[in-house]
């Protein structure tokens, strides 16, 4: 009997949103009279901080700071349609649709200030910190504040744009069945190195090393959060969670969390994160969706990880020491 150490790897791709109606998803982006913009939208922040992303996208797009911007996740009574916060598409089709309405409420910006300025809409550009200036002359020059308010008090206008982001439709090919789902992937590697009692059957995950190709990091330490968090869930997943430990049957479930098995801080491997950046061509300044993608590498490299190790390859979840020990037993002819 021994302690034996494996190593498992496993690669993925991971569709952007879905291909259903056109996946589609709407934006409005409007000025206050004090020179702030509002984001409304119905894609909901789970938690993984879309509000934080679709306040930088709308800032980076009109040419202001981004504590200038407001996101409001309204609901679905009040605010712009959207499909919903899941298949990994919130960034990069809420994105999208904010990009268009605030192009729109941008336009509208400038004009305003090309009257103030007596100049073109054309001549003119952002710093991004809150001034519209003249191409070539900066001296000449006003605040996005000002323009706000001459917009609403003085020239009649709605600094306002709407958006909507749909994707082509896939069809089958009728004599293949071949289709294109998703107008774009993301893609992710996974190591894993784990040693495995032979006697007892445990696991202990000792490191994760995960590359993850994402489009492009619009918050590189949000980026970073969630996919360290992401590659913890996959192990979790992989060694710890079920309902339903035997399955159909529901013997020896857990019926509330106290009894719902997760890794604690001490059973965490250590982990290491590296981002590709290849941006999308049809993504928000290049960011693809790694929002569940980063929960999945981990789960088949621990499996592999485990056959590595043993010789036993486990195809149910999650990986306990009971399956172990069983599949060691059957290898070795002994009954269970």
């Amino acid at each position: 009997m021994a302690i034996r150490r494996g190593r498992g790897v496993a690669a993925i791709n991971y569709p952007t949103g879905m291909n259903l109606g056109g996946d589609p998803t709407q934006a409005l982006v409007h000025s206050t009279p004090t020179g702030n913009f509002m984001v409304t939208l119905s894609s909901v922040d789970l938690g993984q901080g879309m509000k934080q992303i679709m306040a930088q996208i709308c800032a980076e797009t009109i040419g202001v700071p981004t504590d200038r911007v407001v996101v409001d996740t309204a609901d679905t009574d009040t605010g712009p349609h959207c499909m919903g916060t899941f298949a990994s598409r919130g960034t990069h089709r809420a994105g999208n649709a904010v990009i268009q309405a605030a192009r729109e409420a941008r336009q509208v910006m400038l004009e305003v200030a090309a009257e103030e300025l007596e100049v073109n809409a054309s001549d003119l550009e952002t710093d991004g910190l809150g001034n519209i200036l003249v191409k070539g002359a900066p001296q000449k020059s006003i605040s996005i504040f000002d323009v706000a308010l001459s917009a609403h008090f003085k020239r009649g206008r709605s600094i306002s744009g709407r958006g909507m982001f749909l994707i082509p439709r896939s069809y089958p090919e009728k004599e293949t069945g071949a289709m294109k789902p998703s107008t774009c992937y993301a893609h992710a590697c996974t190591v894993a190195e784990v040693e495995v009692d032979d006697e007892t059957g445990e696991v202990t995950v000792l490191t994760v090393k995960n590359v993850f190709e994402i489009g492009r990091a619009l918050n590189p330490k949000m980026v970073e959060q969630q996919l360290v968090g992401g590659s913890w869930m996959g192990i979790s997943h992989a060694l710890y969670e079920t309902t339903e430990p035997y399955y159909p049957s529901r013997d020896h479930g857990g019926t509330d969390f106290n009894q719902y098995l997760m890794p604690g801080p001490g059973d965490l491997a250590q982990t290491e994160i590296i981002v590709l950046e290849r941006p999308s061509a049809d993504g928000p300044y290049g960011a693809k969706g790694p929002g569940e993608m980063c929960a999945n590498p981990q789960i088949p490299a621990v499996a592999n990880a485990v056959f590595d190790a043993v010789g036993v390859r486990i195809d149910t979840l999650p990986i306990t020491p009971e399956r172990i020990l069983r599949a060691l037993k059957a290898q070795a002819g002994a009954p269970n």
